[in-house]
């Protein structure tokens, strides 16, 4: 009994000494690639911007808000030329991307300027059907910082070049929540790296290069 609880107790140590090594691979291998200041980042053509919640009545969350910002600024700064959208569109209750397109609409981004990723559930899933169904090859990632070491993670072993944008302007009322979340997300995706998950969805392509109108439905 005591050898097998020795055991146990090392088996337990080594996969956390794994998921603690795992992390700081994941933290240390992005900080070389993320900005905080628009006017810092080189250009690209494409600013993905990773979906997050969205309430009632088309209003986003303050997560996505400031995320959905930083995009409008680096595409006004001339730094992007398209703003690809990539979210949960799981049923016609609830629509992440469309709201995301309003917005943007509402602030006279040309409509052809305009990507929709509708099946977009997961940073895993948004990453890489970026690459493998709208065709991009280099991209500058928007989200909040905690989240932005995972998203180029999954960019550089997937075979984009990516850099990320900070989205942070304000302090998020679950933030703790969600950095210890960030722990075992970081764990889901070196598993799905490692193992070349595909996507839930893949589809025909929509070259970036071209009309994001024909993404939209």
């Amino acid at each position: 009994m005591k050898r097998f609880s020795i055991i146990a107790f090392a088996c337990a140590a080594a996969a956390v000494a794994a998921a603690v090594w795992i992390n700081a691979a994941i933290s240390g291998s992005a900080e070389r690639r993320i900005y905080y200041q628009v006017s810092a980042v080189p250009r690209c053509r494409t600013a993905l911007v990773l979906g997050a919640s969205v309430k009632g009545r088309g209003r986003l969350s303050h997560i996505l808000e400031d995320r959905m910002l930083r995009a409008l600024e680096l595409y006004k700064a001339g730094r992007v030329s398209r703003i690809l959208l990539s979210g949960d569109h799981g049923t016609r209750q609830y629509d992440e991307v469309s709201t995301m397109r309003i917005w943007l609409l509402r602030r006279r981004v040309p409509p052809a300027d305009i990507f929709l990723d509708h099946a977009g559930f997961s940073t895993y899933d948004s990453v890489v059907r970026a690459r493998r169904v709208f065709l991009a090859d280099d991209l500058v990632i928007v989200t909040q910082r905690y989240h932005l070491p995972r998203a180029l993670y999954i960019a550089e072993k997937t075979g984009l070049r990516a850099i990320g944008l900070v989205a942070d302007r304000r302090r998020y009322v679950h933030i703790r929540y969600y950095r210890f979340r960030e722990f075992f997300a970081n764990l889901r995706a070196f598993m799905d790296v490692a193992t070349g998950r595909r996507p839930r969805f893949l589809g025909p392509a929509i070259p970036i290069t071209g009309d994001g109108r024909k993404s939209w439905y």
